[in-house]
């Protein structure tokens, strides 16, 4: 079956990335070919600068970015998907809520975080004296697994791009990983969430607290105490973050 024709924008979108990872390759083989620098006139200096005022992936909106997502089939999560959940909530978010994957509620619904596990999620929010309505929340993978298993690494390698995306086109300030998928897929580690929470990382230009997820929560009710250790944790650097008591 031939595939559906590319939107000019899309592909243009495509053509991009490809153009920008030619580049990273050729810089990475001169690197390791011994080459420290390149030569450049002060009129390429000047250009090259001129370039950090534009940012071409932070010109996505999140529709651009759910739009090339389409009715994805990239991985094998489509087959028995009811719904792709890409995420929602305030696309000007300071805080972004980042979970592992859809559960049964939200393939149904297509909306993340709303069976039980986003119940406490919403109610989480509420403690740190927000709204849904005023932070954004996504998962690592867009489909449910079967029987809510973890994603597998190949389905997390195929969706990743599109949170990194998402992320880059939210801009937050915050970001809460909730799980150890979430916070081993955006800090690249292999370290279990017990020994990554309690404290903050750098993702971009993003401070990154790792915690529990309300699911775990649900099954193991007497980490709730570690999880609200975190939430004043963040209560506190959005706060200072706003001047809020200084």
């Amino acid at each position: 079956m031939p595939s559906a024709p590319q939107s000019p924008i899309r592909d243009a979108r495509r053509r991009f990335y490809e153009a920008i990872e030619t580049v990273r390759n050729s810089i990475e083989f001169y690197s390791q070919n011994g080459c420290t620098g390149f030569d450049c006139t002060e009129k390429s200096l000047r250009a090259i600068a001129s370039w950090g005022g534009i940012n071409p992936l932070s010109v996505e909106t999140l529709a651009d970015i759910r739009d090339d997502l389409g009715e994805c089939r990239r991985c094998r999560l489509c087959e028995q998907r009811t719904h792709i959940v890409f995420g929602g909530g305030n696309p000007r978010a300071r805080l972004v809520f980042v979970g592992e994957a859809p559960g049964y509620d939200e393939d149904r619904q297509g909306e993340p975080f709303v069976g039980a596990a986003g119940q406490l999620l919403t109610r989480i929010i509420q403690a740190i004296q927000l709204t849904r309505s005023q932070v954004y929340i996504c998962n690592v993978v867009k489909c449910r697994p079967p029987e809510n298993r973890n994603p597998f690494p190949e389905e997390i390698r195929t969706c990743y791009p599109f949170l990194q995306r998402q992320l880059d086109a939210l801009g937050p300030e915050f970001i809460c990983a909730l799980g150890s998928v979430a916070a081993q897929t955006l800090l690249q580690t292999d370290r279990s969430i017990s020994k990554l929470r309690g404290r903050f990382y750098a993702y971009g230009k993003s401070k990154l607290i790792p915690t529990y997820h309300p699911a775990f929560l649900l099954r193991t009710p007497e980490r709730k105490r570690e999880v609200w250790e975190d939430m004043k944790r963040l209560m506190g650097e959005m706060a200072q973050r706003s001047g809020v008591g200084t």
